[in-house]
């Protein structure tokens, strides 16, 4: 963004440019333009640019909107299975198989740095929430 550009933001925002969300259905549309961005092989510094600032925005929203308490991680990756309406043998590409995700949640294995970051990045939240 040019100096120019950050000299009259309310016109920039008029034009369309990212703005805070205010609503769950703007945080519908940035979780879609989100995914898009990030669904892409490779991506070019521009759109990586977008990708940061769309995640700070839907961060922001979600956290003033759907604060995930402190818990252990199985509670806490219970609570985002229920928040998205997902089942465990959703995760079973993350945790290498349906067996697997039934341990973590029966609290026979722990998660690995592996698990949380990919969990992480699936419900877009920050992996801190995993370690209760």
């Amino acid at each position: 963004m040019t100096t120019a550009t950050l000299a009259n933001p309310v016109e920039a925002i008029k034009r369309g440019a990212p703005h805070v969300i205010h609503s769950d259905a703007e945080l519908s549309v940035y979780t879609k333009a989100l995914f898009h961005l990030t669904s892409k092989a490779k991506t070019t510094r521009s759109e990586d640019e977008a990708i940061e600032l769309l995640t700070l925005l839907v961060e922001k929203y979600e956290t003033e909107h759907y604060p995930v308490p402190a818990a252990d991680p199985v509670t806490v990756l219970r609570s985002l299975l229920n928040s998205h309406g997902l089942r465990q043998k959703d995760l079973a590409d993350i945790f290498g198989g349906e067996g697997n995700v039934s341990q973590v949640f029966a609290g026979r294995r722990d998660l690995n740095k592996d698990h949380i970051a990919k969990l992480a990045a699936w419900f877009n939240v920050s992996p801190a929430v995993f370690f209760g």
